[in-house]
């Protein structure tokens, strides 16, 4: 065995000498992934203790991504580069990931749990991050606490949102999941367990904050975060609401609107209307899932308010399946529309003296290019799902996105050819695993 593990390790470093740092560092983890789960295997051997436990578990993504449009790039969420169309024609970025979680109980009432993750972020690599660690005190049956990083309580499927291989897609509709990147909070979690006629369910809340890079050394922290949520179940139905609301800031724009505000009250008033400074953001949302086991329907709609150039949009997705033998087919029908406009006149040029005004047409071009990030689309997709083995699955989509109005739609890194309104064609493959 020790000759064996020997020689896998020497031909890891073999790769690495050979790779980019980013797939470096991505083996590394995958290396301390096999490290913890070793750990967590002899620990769980070697404790004799009543009521402890320890646990290893994982779970990750290998996709590969096609774009039509060779003058964007397509992603999945605001925060991955993508890179697939204008970059590469076909891209690794999109969807892969590799995560590992570590578990310890302590008898009936207290554990704990580490989870980290590696994916493509902004700044072009697959950094690990911790995405949960928190420790829960169970009070009663029913009433339980946890303290630490812990998944928000938004949309239905926040609670695995990135564990791919409990999806029946390839990735989850971009117009709603896409345009909220941020998938966690450090602060306080209670959740509730009851009963009402015969109806399970689960009611959540949340307080705390949280941070993202958003590449180059931006960041958007959300502060003073708090969210609900309410899952009931009964028989094959599912139904989750919820709510979250945050003080949000992203200084990604800041030079923008600093510059505006030199401009006198008129360019005051536009950096206070669009920056994104400790500004109020809500989001509210409400899906389902029936699931009788033979075929699947699920749906979910919701509203994203920022008070900003990030928008103020309502989203929605429809999606059906049907299981026979190891393969699921399903289609899907996703969609975002903006409340607010998608330009802005700007600052008055002919107000400013003549040696200004080509710096306040500057400043205007680039407030209407944020303007235009606000993702106004629809998308049609169909793919299907093959069960290969335990544990395995592979998948194959494809996505008709069209992006409307003046909207760039979810496509970022657009460049000066780039056409709206003309649709844009993918196709993924991606297998699957957890372990």
């Amino acid at each position: 065995m020790l000759e064996c593990k020997t020689i896998v390790i020497a031909k890891m470093h073999q790769i690495m000498a050979s790779h980019p740092p980013s797939l470096i560092r991505l083996l590394r983890l995958a290396t301390l992934l096999a490290g913890a789960h070793a750990a967590g295997a002899a620990a769980q051997a070697a404790d004799d203790m009543p009521g402890q436990h320890w646990s290893f578990a994982g779970y990750g993504s290998a996709g590969v991504v096609h774009s039509s449009d060779r003058q964007s790039d397509f992603s999945s969420n605001v925060i991955n580069p993508g890179r697939a169309g204008y970059t590469k024609r076909y891209s690794y970025d999109v969807d892969s990931r590799l995560a590992g979680q570590v578990n310890y109980e302590s008898g009936a009432d207290w554990s704990a749990v580490l989870q980290v993750i590696s994916e493509r972020n902004l700044d072009n690599d697959f950094v690990p991050k911790v995405e949960w660690a928190n420790l829960r005190y169970r009070i009663s049956p029913e009433l339980s606490v946890r303290i630490g990083r812990t998944a928000l309580p938004i949309f239905l499927l926040g609670d695995y949102r990135k564990a791919s291989y409990a999806l029946p897609w390839v990735r989850p509709p971009i117009e709603v999941y896409g345009g909220l990147p941020i998938s966690n909070s450090d602060g306080v979690d209670v959740s509730y367990s009851w009963r009402a006629g015969g109806v399970k369910n689960v009611s959540q809340g949340s307080f705390g904050r949280t941070q993202v890079r958003t590449g180059n050394g931006s960041h958007a922290t959300a502060r003073q975060l708090v969210g609900v949520s309410n899952t009931t179940t009964t028989n094959n139905l599912t139904v989750r609401a919820s709510v979250m609301t945050a003080a949000l800031t992203v200084d990604i724009a800041k030079p923008l609107f600093d510059a505006f505000s030199q401009f006198g009250a008129p360019g005051t008033a536009l950096a206070h209307r669009y920056d994104v400074a400790a500004t109020r953001t809500s989001v509210a949302a409400i899906g389902f899932t029936y699931d009788p086991g033979s075929w699947f329907l699920m749906g979910e709609t919701g509203r994203l308010n920022t008070r900003s150039y990030l928008g103020n949009k309502s989203v929605y997705y429809l999606s059906s399946g049907y299981r026979w033998r190891a393969f699921t087919p399903y289609v899907t029908y996703s969609g975002a529309r903006s409340h607010q406009a998608l330009s802005d006149p700007g600052l008055p040029v002919s107000s400013y003296p003549a040696a200004l005004a080509p710096l306040a047409s500057g400043l205007n071009a680039e407030l209407n290019g944020l303007l235009r990030t606000i993702t106004v689309q629809h998308t049609v997709s169909a793919g299907v799902r093959w069960d290969v083995a335990r544990d395995y699955s592979l998948k194959v989509q494809y996505d008709r996105l069209r992006p409307e109005g003046q909207s760039n739609g979810s496509l970022i890194n657009v460049q000066p050819g780039f056409r709206t309104a003309d649709p844009v064609h993918v196709v993924s493959a991606m297998l699957d695993f957890v372990f």
